[in-house]
């Protein structure tokens, strides 16, 4: 599908925010209902071919009683999710009420697999239900979603005559429109200090940090890609395409494994949706987060190595609450952030008002060291990573280890004001540990 067609659908989805919502909610959360209600289209519109297999399968194993359905019903589905409800979006739109709107569209919200139901929750969309109910915004936004002006399915639409009306949307045009979505709300919504949204430019300097160097050693098979601090996903998602290319490029056939942890709530249902929506049902199972989820308190690969590793944590973000919740530094035992060095141990615990050269130590304990390739790393910093902590302090004692391991293969500075709502100096650390 062409670009021009992509901006026309992406901006006529962003355009029912003006015109469903705009008395309802404030500008800034437009995103808790757009973003939500373009994933349940698209999952709806993919599911459509498959609705009475589900509804037959669903319908057997609960005959013979059987409690473990998940593996069935996406198999009858052929997708890595499914909906059990007896509804379709369409079969919502004939609903006299209000209330019967509301009640209906709660239970084909409660129809789908647990997967989808992560990212609902994530999103907190059912909270969103009784404030569009009670201004009868409901169906008109479900309308909205079903307009013939527009094709969210994979399938196209067809004119009486049999020729094409509207293309269909495969995965991947699909995950740009949503994409460019996330990106939009981004831009207007980044408002919170030390969390900024990685511009596509910089994800694509770091993709190429760690690709290109080792281009011509990557052989064919498996590759294990991670993101401590994912967001969105949008790191994972185009470092896989730009090693995808390049093994294509040499003739190599390689597999690659996305695995990320998000603490943020709203951006790891952007994650997981994402890869759902590109047909990544995989990947979007190896995608861990929520505020449960603190990678630097509650690692979700504890043991697990990687590849290639790339990432833009918070900075200047405290991590108190994660140092209390590990016993305090006195109580601490995380191997992650207790190395033995030269027959000495080094705590690499930093200030508890800034962890983001944790997250570099997180990354550094997660590399394979079996493996010609070995792992390498693309992390955003921002400048007090460079000098802050006296010696023998954790920011310190990071990069010492670092250094005596010969582990820094570079550290690009990127250009001022490239990050959205911010002018601070920013640095992207590349790290080997198989260092020509």
């Amino acid at each position: 599908m062409q670009n021009g067609q992509l901006n026309w659908i992406t901006n006529f989805i962003w355009g029912i925010a003006d015109d469903v919502l705009r008395d309802l909610y404030v500008r800034g959360k437009y995103r808790d209902v757009i973003l939500p209600m373009t994933v349940i289209r698209r999952l709806d519109a993919v599911l459509e071919p498959t609705k009475q297999a589900v509804l037959e399968m669903k319908a057997a194993l609960d005959k013979a009683k059987v409690v473990q359905q998940d593996a069935a019903l996406r198999k009858a589905a052929g997708q890595a999710f499914y909906n059990t409800s007896k509804f379709t979006l369409r079969d919502l739109r004939s609903r006299a009420s209000r209330q019967q709107l509301e009640a209906d569209f709660r239970a084909y919200l409660d129809g789908f697999s647990p997967n989808v139901q992560e990212i609902l929750d994530n999103f907190e969309f059912r909270n969103q239900i009784p404030r569009l109910s009670k201004a009868d915004a409901l169906g008109t936004l479900i309308e909205k979603f079903l307009d013939s002006s527009i094709n969210l399915g994979p399938e196209p639409v067809l004119n009486s005559d049999g020729s094409v009306r509207l293309p269909g949307l495969d995965n991947h045009a699909m995950g740009t429109i949503f994409e460019e979505l996330v990106r939009r709300f981004n831009e207007e919504n980044n408002e919170e200090a030390g969390e900024h949204w990685t511009p596509r430019d910089a994800v694509k300097l770091m993709a190429r940090l760690i690709f290109e160097p080792v281009a011509d050693q990557i052989e064919s098979g498996t590759y294990l890609l991670y993101d401590g601090a994912c967001g969105t996903g949008g790191m994972l998602t185009l470092a896989e395409d730009t090693l995808l290319e390049l093994a294509r490029e040499r003739g190599k056939q390689v597999s690659v494994h996305l695995f990320g942890q998000e603490i943020n709530a709203e951006t790891y249902a952007i994650c997981k949706a994402d890869l759902l929506l590109k047909g990544e049902g995989d990947a979007a199972d190896n995608i861990v987060g929520g505020p449960e989820h603190s990678t630097l308190s509650n690692d979700a690969f504890p043991g697990k190595t990687f590849d290639f590793m790339l990432s833009n944590p918070p900075y200047g973000k405290s991590w108190k609450s994660d140092l209390e919740r590990m016993g305090g530094k006195k109580g601490l035992k995380d191997p992650r952030f207790l190395v033995q060095h030269n027959d000495e141990e080094l705590s690499l615990l930093t200030r508890s008002s800034d962890g983001q050269m944790l997250f570099l130590a997180n990354m550094l304990s997660k590399m394979k060291h079996d493996t010609p390739l070995g792992s390498r790393i693309a992390e955003v910093h921002n400048g007090s990573s460079l000098f802050t902590g006296d010696a023998g302090q954790g920011e310190s004692n990071i990069r010492r280890w670092i250094i005596e391991n010969d582990w820094l293969e570079a550290i690009v500075a990127l250009p001022l004001n490239m990050f959205y709502n911010t002018g601070i100096a920013t640095y992207i650390w590349v790290l080997s540990n198989r260092k020509p």
